[in-house]
């Protein structure tokens, strides 16, 4: 059985992905998306020289290094090769959905997913008021990832204007997050492999910072949710058919509320704070659902 992995040649994540299929098949196939080549009228894809539309299934792990909306174009022709019955997990059409926040975001609304409260806007002056609404608010860029280009504003600063104005320079959508007091800090990632609960971990801020994410010093701790955790959750990975990922929760004063589902889902929290081989498991999880008969290519 001959599999592919979309990744990022050097990407610790998609290394870990393509030698565990390699272990598990005897070949190992790390595709870069901005490599490949797809000629239509024939509907194959090449990739160095080898036809990856050929291969028994496709396995994204990473579409490209950082968010973008360029990504969608590459998501486009994932898209075009499951509808021409090439087995790719996770599903394309599900990732290309959620790959910007405000899809995800959306998404997860309309499905009553509890989330801090939101506003979207291309209006500086309505993202104002709705600033001076929440008193503190984080204005987040809808292709990012490890909160990058996000900004913490809080709305007793009278140069709020100024810095909503310099934002929309480089965002037309304001994206605006009211803050949330953290109960204890708590800043969580739920981990399923496909529908099943896998682990949790806890992103622990570092002293004078902001966010948790460990691109501003956060790190990973060990973590057991309790059941109102784990059913928001479930109810947010619901909304997407994913081979593996993780969901962003936040524990407060009034209760689990969900950040975001991610299209990829990193395997890093669960190496930290578990025994536990994500790459190992999600090959041998993809492993079996290919003995399956397909299903439209979705995980």
């Amino acid at each position: 059985m001959k599999i592919g992995v979309i990744g990022v040649p050097g990407g610790e994540s998609s290394e870990k992905l393509a030698d565990a299929v390699a272990d598990a098949t005897g070949t190992r196939i790390l595709v870069s998306m901005d490599a490949v080549r797809l000629d239509l009228p024939s509907g194959r894809c090449f990739y160095n020289g080898m036809d990856i539309s050929a291969l028994d299934a496709l396995i994204v792990k990473k579409i490209g290094a950082r968010y973008s909306p360029d990504l969608l174009d590459r998501l486009e022709m994932l898209c075009f090769l499951a509808d021409r019955g090439v087995r790719v997990f996770s599903d394309p059409h599900t990732v290309i959905r959620m790959l910007d926040r405000l899809g995800c975001t959306l998404r997860l609304q309309a499905a009553g997913v509890p989330m801090p409260p939101t506003t979207i806007t291309e209006s500086p002056e309505q993202a104002l008021r709705a600033i001076r609404r929440y008193g503190r608010a984080v204005l987040k860029p809808l292709y990012t990832s490890k909160a990058r280009g996000m900004r913490l504003v809080d709305s007793r600063n009278p140069g709020l204007p100024d810095l909503i104005a310099d934002y929309v320079k480089d965002n037309t959508v304001i994206y605006a997050q009211k803050a949330l007091r953290l109960e204890n800090n708590l800043d969580l990632g739920v981990v399923f492999l496909g529908q099943d609960y896998l682990t949790t971990y806890a992103r622990v801020k570092a002293e004078n910072a902001w966010n948790t994410t460990t691109a501003n010093g956060g790190r990973y701790a060990p973590f057991t949710p309790d059941a109102a955790i784990l059913a928001v959750a479930r109810k947010a990975r619901a909304v997407f058919d994913l081979a593996f990922t993780c969901v962003d929760v936040a524990v407060t004063d009034d209760g689990p509320l969900v950040f975001e589902v991610s299209a990829f889902g990193g395997f890093r929290g669960v190496e930290k704070t578990t025994d536990l081989n994500p790459a190992a498991l999600l090959a041998e999880h993809l492993l079996a659902r290919m003995r399956e008969p397909a299903a439209g290519g979705k995980a």
